[in-house]
């Protein structure tokens, strides 16, 4: 039997309305959508479509979204686009400790070639200190990049008052929603956001498609040079795959909250049927109720090997494939054993109680078991 899938901060399934939104535009209507005739027009219009329901979205104007491979593309021309700009003079990129690795390591980039980077510490339960934040910015700051939900852990950070601060200081607020995006409500002027970047996999659709939000006269080099095709973007856009964000964005906004409330159900369900010692790694309660992350006092071993009934993590899935700790838990003040030990459960529209009814069976076992062994 395949384990239980409980890895939707890795991906979500996607949504059969998704795949079959998506059908007719992957063998019939193969025209390109840059081509001046019916088949070219027929996609383009799909693809215009798709844009509508992304933007409606983040509540943005449908010509700031411009279409990418994913989130990791869309935050490599955000942070590149902008310090590599002639009109650019400042040199600074602020971001947080527990930010996804496209972003630490994209600035880490940057600093190879010149900028400076400062990277902020967060709290023990995973949420910035803003007077942290403030003291780090400076007029020499081009943009500060903070993630809305966390991808390890949940959390939500204060956009809003990032936001503010950024601005304060005339830089530009970046902000990464690939979490968050279909999940929480997302207004870009009520959060202050100038660059936003977005993937579809994490919210029910087809991988390898996303979108950047891009605030008007906000200046960026374009990453991939070419034919020009999303302004400043070039590439043949791919219809199937954006007609598979714009659905998944429609049903997602559709559904937002009964999907917040089937997800909040199902982590309290599984809280209240652990029956060993568990600690919650983040705030329990700013967050997105579809990511737990878990520790066990007294257990130092990695759990994942053990628990082949379920399909999980401890951490990323960019993590998983070096074997290292989890930055995001270390940040939190975890030692490396505990973090190697903690486990990302991810969530939501398809998971069913009796699924997180046989994944606490299994940790309860198996945590027991390590602690009778260690006794």
């Amino acid at each position: 039997m395949n384990p239980i899938y409980l890895d939707y901060g890795a991906t979500t399934p996607l949504d059969p309305a998704v795949a079959a939104a998506m059908e007719p535009w992957g063998v019939a209507g193969y025209g390109n959508p840059h081509s001046a005739h019916l088949w070219g027009y027929q996609a383009k219009a799909a693809v215009e479509i798709a844009r509508d329901a992304v933007a409606a979205l983040l509540h943005a104007p449908p010509e700031t979204i411009a279409f990418t491979s994913g989130a990791t593309e869309s935050v490599n021309w955000a942070l590149k686009g902008l310090l590599t700009h002639p009109s650019n003079t400042r040199r600074r990129i602020v971001t947080l400790a527990t930010e996804h690795s496209c972003v630490l390591e994209t600035a880490h980039y940057l600093e190879s070639l010149g900028a400076q980077l400062t990277i902020v510490p967060v709290r023990a339960n995973g949420i910035v200190d803003l007077g942290d934040l403030e003291r780090a910015l400076g007029e020499d700051v081009a943009l500060v990049s903070a993630m809305l939900v966390n991808n390890e852990i949940g959390v939500i950070q204060p956009i809003a008052a990032i936001a503010r601060a950024a601005h304060a200081v005339g830089a530009v607020m970046h902000c990464d929603a690939a979490q968050a995006f279909g999940k929480v409500p997302i207004d870009v002027d009520a959060l202050g956001i100038d660059l936003l970047s977005l993937t579809a996999h994490k919210v029910h659709g087809p991988k390898g498609v996303g979108a950047l939000y891009r605030r008007p006269f906000t200046m960026l080099t374009p990453l991939l040079h070419g034919g020009g095709q999303e302004d400043g973007r070039s590439g043949t856009l791919p219809t199937a795959l954006i007609v598979g964000l714009g659905a998944a964005a429609r049903i997602a906004g559709e559904r937002m909250a009964g999907d917040r409330e089937h997800a909040l159900a199902l982590r309290d369900r599984l809280l209240a049927s652990l029956t060993v010692p568990v600690e919650v790694n983040g705030d329990l309660e700013a967050r997105w109720p579809g990511n737990l992350n878990l520790g066990f006092p007294g257990i130092a071993a990695p759990l994942l090997s053990l628990l082949p009934g379920l399909a999980l993590s401890s951490g990323s899935a960019c993590a998983a494939v070096t074997g290292r700790a989890s930055h995001v838990l270390t940040a939190l003040g975890l030692s490396e054993p505990a973090a190697k030990a903690s486990l990302r459960l991810g969530f939501g529209r398809f998971t069913t109680p009796a699924e997180i009814d046989a994944a606490a069976a299994q940790i309860n076992a198996v945590v027991t078991r390590l602690s009778q062994d260690a006794a």
